[in-house]
């Protein structure tokens, strides 16, 4: 029976990735919030900053771990993400130390987007024009159950 692979832009999301990718993922994200959490990495744009990993995507034959990654306040993120890839094969090593896998997924850094993306909703959502659409459409159900 052929496997079917889907190919696309969100092949690696978490709605589709099976459950094992979303447990390889989570263990990878406990491991390397330890590793930042210890202070292991020594590289001056770490030092200072807070580094939260919300989400690690794996790729479906978890050989490529993409490491969502945040600095608590946002600030210096560029210099983070950097940092971080530069030290990749250190990381890699420590991430495979500490979890179990046949072969230690090669890791990739990115920033995690949906903090700028939930504001840019929330900002929208506070305008006039949208604020007038709630207030009508609440007006005309009061007025559907009279």
């Amino acid at each position: 029976m052929p496997r079917h692979h889907q190919r696309g832009p969100n092949r690696n999301s978490g709605a589709d990735a099976s459950q094992r990718q979303l447990r390889v993922g989570e263990l990878v994200r406990h491991a390397l919030a330890e590793i930042l959490s210890q202070g292991a990495v020594h590289d001056p744009a770490l030092e200072g900053h807070i580094i939260t990993v919300p989400e690690v995507r794996m790729s479906p034959d978890l050989k490529l771990a993409t490491i969502y990654v945040m600095p608590l306040g946002g600030g210096g993120l560029d210099a983070v993400v950097a940092a971080l890839n530069h030290n990749k094969k250190f990381l890699r090593g420590e991430i495979a130390r500490r979890i179990n896998l046949k072969f230690a997924p090669d890791i990739r850094f990115r920033v995690d987007e949906r903090f700028d993306e939930a504001e840019r909703i929330e900002k929208l959502l506070r305008t006039p024009a949208v604020q007038q659409d709630i207030a009508h459409d609440t007006h005309d159900e009061s007025d559907e159950e009279e």
